[in-house]
């Protein structure tokens, strides 16, 4: 080998060799664990349903895939800027409707190893799903689900996975809303005195819940992530909501 084809491929060697050691794993989660879940979950199970209707917008820094989130961008709470607020990771491009069909490619945990090859501003340290819609050409950039880090056991990562995710159709489950509240879960709205579930369907599911008692009456306020939106219902049906401190509708 050439003397200064050596010495590129020593420094090469040398800087990921730097990058690395600062860069621990951020999964606790045993790797035969890992391995096993990820057998699951693209092989007999790949075939999975979207549970709450979804925005498509792009993945932060990275231009070869595409987040997953049931959230507003506004409201994405996955990647801090240098002053620690929450970066938006882009426009909305696209809804998925609940129902989606969906097949799961790959369950990608934040080893030392994965999150050193990540693109630098994306959620590098926590665990990724990636995820092809039915009927996507097979160039289209893979859909990333993106789930919170330090997932110790496989029963935690697939309880916070059934959050996003179902794997039977739910066309019974739509087909029994209303009309009008099956468009607004598929545009991800809310209507009034629309149920809990279809509210859960078209917001996803809320970061705090506060629960209260007014008679018999029983109260549930849900709080979304950054504390922009919040719906409040009453006995499991929607009353009222808000966004960014104004009422959505009367």
């Amino acid at each position: 080998m050439p003397l200064s084809r050596f010495r590129l491929s020593s420094l090469a060697v040398l800087l990921f060799t730097a990058l690395t050691a600062g860069c621990g794993s951020y999964t606790r989660m045993p790797p035969e664990a890992r391995t096993s879940l990820d057998r699951a979950l693209t092989g007999p199970e790949a075939v999975q349903y979207l549970r709450v209707s979804s925005h498509v917008t792009p993945f932060f820094g990275d231009a070869s895939k595409r987040l997953l989130t049931p959230y507003a961008p506004e409201d994405v709470r996955l990647l801090d800027d240098s002053k620690g607020k929450p970066i938006n990771p882009g426009a909305v491009e696209r809804i998925l409707p609940a129902g989606t069909k969906l097949r799961i490619t790959k369950v990608e945990f934040p080893t030392s190893w994965v999150v050193a090859e990540r693109v630098l501003y994306t959620p590098r340290t926590w665990p990724w799903v990636y995820l092809a819609e039915e009927g996507a050409a097979p160039t289209a950039p893979p859909l990333v689900l993106v789930l919170p880090p330090n997932l110790e056991r496989p029963e935690d990562f697939r309880a916070e996975l059934e959050k996003y995710l179902a794997p039977r159709e739910l066309t019974a489950q739509l087909d029994a809303l209303p009309p009008a509240v099956k468009e607004a879960v598929r545009e991800k709205r809310l209507v009034p005195n629309m149920s809990m579930d279809a509210v859960r369907m078209a917001w996803g599911p809320p970061e705090r819940v506060l629960r209260t008692l007014e008679g018999s009456s029983k109260n549930e306020e849900w709080t979304y992530p950054g504390g922009r939106r919040k719906a409040f219902l009453t006995d499991g049906r929607l009353a009222r909501a808000e966004e960014a401190g104004k009422p959505l509708f009367p």
